[in-house]
């Protein structure tokens, strides 16, 4: 049976705003849920695979946005390399510790430069596509995967409790809780009472009034996390 006008226009209505924030935030109690009874449980394998799939989805949507403006990418060994550094990183820093991290992050670097290059010998563009096609994969990996991979870094640079547990994991969920404040205080502050740009050749929507609602809500995330879980954020604590 074929649609109406009237039909296509209503598949076609995007979704408003409380839907949109209604689908948000459950999202985000879900998750924050399954993220703290991974991190109270102690079991370090599922909490860094926690890590590693949420890595592996901004790098997926990161050249999900390439594609889009048609720019040229290996996404498929780009994902590959990165499963391949989390689950390096994740052996290697809990049997090994964080002592040689630099050799180690250096050679999976280089070893990812080579296959990125190996895999353009296989591919058939043309004029300057091969070295933006590389360009933008080795981006993604360092831009998104290297730079999410400090949270497995995190994990293990925290000293272990009495029993043998990790504690880190944490210090990884402050982390994350401290960011997600900083950005609600700068929406929520910016929207209604900025009116002062901050840097508008790079954003233009973001305010002065912006920026310190954000130091605001992160300082005030910072202290209300610190007195709900003292024991698992000592390390935040300066001992002189």
């Amino acid at each position: 049976m074929p649609a109406t006008a009237e039909t296509q226009e209503i598949e076609k209505k995007p979704a408003t705003p409380r839907a949109v924030f209604i689908l948000r935030f459950a999202s985000t109690v879900v998750l924050w849920t399954v993220a703290l009874l991974i991190a109270f449980s102690g079991f370090e394998l599922a909490f860094w695979g926690l890590i590693s799939a949420f890595g592996l989805i901004s790098l997926w949507e990161f050249y999900g946005m390439l594609d889009q403006r048609g720019l040229r990418n290996f996404k498929v060994t780009a994902m590959i390399c990165g499963v391949a550094m989390l689950c390096g990183s994740f052996y290697y820093f809990s049997h090994f510790g964080l002592a040689n991290s630099y050799e180690f992050e250096t050679a999976v670097l280089l070893l990812f430069l080579l296959t990125v290059i190996t895999r353009q010998m296989f591919a058939r563009l043309r004029e300057d596509e091969p070295l933006q096609a590389m360009a933008y994969t080795l981006f993604g990996l360092l831009y998104v995967l290297w730079l999410f991979n400090f949270m497995t870094k995190i994990l293990y640079v925290v000293p272990r409790s009495e029993t043998g547990a990790i504690m880190g994991q944490f210090y990884c969920l402050y982390l994350i809780a401290i960011t997600k404040f900083s950005d609600m205080g700068a929406y929520l502050t910016g929207s209604i009472i900025g009116r002062h740009p901050l840097i508008p050749h790079i954003s233009p929507k973001k305010t002065w009034e912006g920026f310190f609602g954000a130091m605001g809500f992160s300082l005030l995330a910072s202290l209300l996390l610190f007195k709900l879980m003292p024991g698992h954020l000592s390390c935040l604590v300066s001992r002189r």
